[in-house]
């Protein structure tokens, strides 16, 4: 399942009013709040979410990982693993020493 891009929209009709609330993102990134919000009723809202810099790290290697575990297991790429597809040895090319 890939993820869908979320809209970024700046556009802002009427007065706003702010209030900044604690919550979790669960692993089918849904956003929980962790208290009701202190307010009744029902309708769109706009929601900004900050999180910190380790989590966003780790969030950019875990979307990696993905990434590669589905190029690694897609039926498009399975031609790569029949033996005629297998020409290069550990022997072959130079050792690459990245310095940067």
């Amino acid at each position: 399942m890939q993820a869908r891009e979320p809209k970024r929209s700046t556009a802002v009709e009427g007065a706003v009013r702010a209030i900044e609330v604690t919550g979790s993102i669960d692993e089918q990134r849904r956003l929980h709040l962790d208290e009701p919000l202190p307010f009744g009723g029902s309708g769109k809202v706009r929601v900004i979410v900050l999180i910190s810099e380790e989590a966003s790290e780790s969030a950019e290697v875990s979307e990696e990982g993905e990434w590669l575990r589905s190029a690694a297991n897609n039926p498009a790429f399975g031609f790569l693993h029949d033996a005629e597809e297998d020409i290069y040895t550990l022997e072959d090319g130079r050792p690459f020493g990245d310095q940067g």
